[in-house]
């Protein structure tokens, strides 16, 4: 995985979970929703980067 998707998949993991839980502190499920998707979409670009690595030789 090259250093510069690896640190924006993490990014965006942690952007994510800092946005659900203001939106659970606060009561606003929409946030805490979108923080959620965002918290998956990390995870979804840290897996697919990972895959890459996996087939390169």
């Amino acid at each position: 995985m090259s250093a510069e998707q690896k640190a924006k998949a993490k990014a965006e993991q942690a952007a994510g979970a800092v946005k659900k839980a203001m939106g659970k502190a606060v009561g606003n499920e929409t946030m805490a929703a979108k923080g959620e998707a965002e918290k998956i979409k990390g995870e979804a670009r840290a897996a697919k980067e990972k895959g890459k690595d996996t087939v390169r030789p």
